[in-house]
């Protein structure tokens, strides 16, 4: 090989020897950022205001012990056209729920904690419209209607459901419930001012069992945050009521200033729809 042929083949061994020159990898599009997953919870509470609408309905009132003076102008037995309902109540409330350890812990258990709330019955129908006595023997009694107030009472509606958490989509997470309930009601007391106006008379309320059907939905604000709006009905609440001892004025009647009736019995359909919002945190 001549010196002159050298530089050539330098050349052409450097040439074999670089390595190729590297094309760029074309940009992979970024993959969608995902929400943070809802941490893992054992139990959980939402704390807020439950409205409680009675879907009502009722028997008629039914007389009964109806002795002396008072046989001149009623009878034992119902009073026709008559009826009570029950009115709507709304109470502070607080869910609570603790997540049971076996179905991918979609199922748990739920109550309501809430404060005793009144309970107003109302009279109905000829019960609140007409006298329930308005002759003796024919000769006027001045007895009135009643009007529509009729008692009230203080109660309290435990209830237990067991939850099973749907599909979540998103930042939703709705569920399904059923469960059992039963209203206990106290402190019952007329509070018709014809009723007590010669003596106030005994009522009593027995408590009444239900079966709850339950669907919700509870929304992720943050983290551990959500905020629910949750629905109930209470289906087959028939509670039954009696007011003892009544006694009525008579001013018609010069022989007597007033008569007692008494016993009214009651049989009312109460069916409540409790509708709650709140806000709570699972844990």
């Amino acid at each position: 090989m001549s010196i002159r042929t050298l530089p050539f083949v330098c050349t052409v061994a450097a040439a074999w020897s670089a390595p190729a020159y590297a094309q760029p990898e074309p940009e992979q599009p970024a993959a969608p950022v995902q929400p943070a997953a809802a941490p893992h919870r054992s139990l959980y509470f939402r704390a807020g205001a439950a409205l409680v609408a009675p879907i009502s309905s009722s028997k008629e009132m039914s007389l009964s012990d109806v002795q002396g003076p008072a046989t001149l102008a009623i009878q034992n037995g119902p009073i026709a056209g008559s009826g009570a309902s029950v009115e709507s109540a709304t109470i502070p409330a607080i869910i609570v729920g603790l997540v049971l350890p076996f179905g991918n812990r979609r199922w748990s258990l739920e109550t309501i904690l809430g404060v005793p709330f009144t309970v107003k019955f109302q009279a109905t129908g000829s019960l609140a419209n007409m006298s329930i006595a308005p002759t003796a023997l024919g000769l006027p009694t001045g007895v009135g209607p009643l009007g529509p107030e009729l008692g009230e009472a203080k109660a309290i509606p435990p209830l237990v459901t067991v939850v099973y958490q749907l599909r979540e989509a998103g930042m939703l997470r709705p569920y399904l419930g059923a469960g059992f309930a039963v209203l206990f009601a106290y402190d019952a007391h007329v509070t018709n001012s014809m009723l007590t106006a010669v003596a106030e008379p005994e009522m009593k309320i027995d408590p009444a069992p239900g079966i709850v059907a339950q669907g919700g939905l509870d929304v992720r604000l943050w983290k551990s945050v959500y905020a629910r709006l949750d629905v109930k009905f209470i289906g087959l609440m028939n509670a039954h009521a009696e007011v003892r001892h009544i006694q009525v004025e008579t001013p018609g009647l010069p022989l007597f200033e007033h008569v007692e009736v008494g016993t009214a019995k009651m049989d009312i359909t109460v069916n409540p729809l409790i509708v709650q919002a709140g806000v709570g945190v699972d844990f």
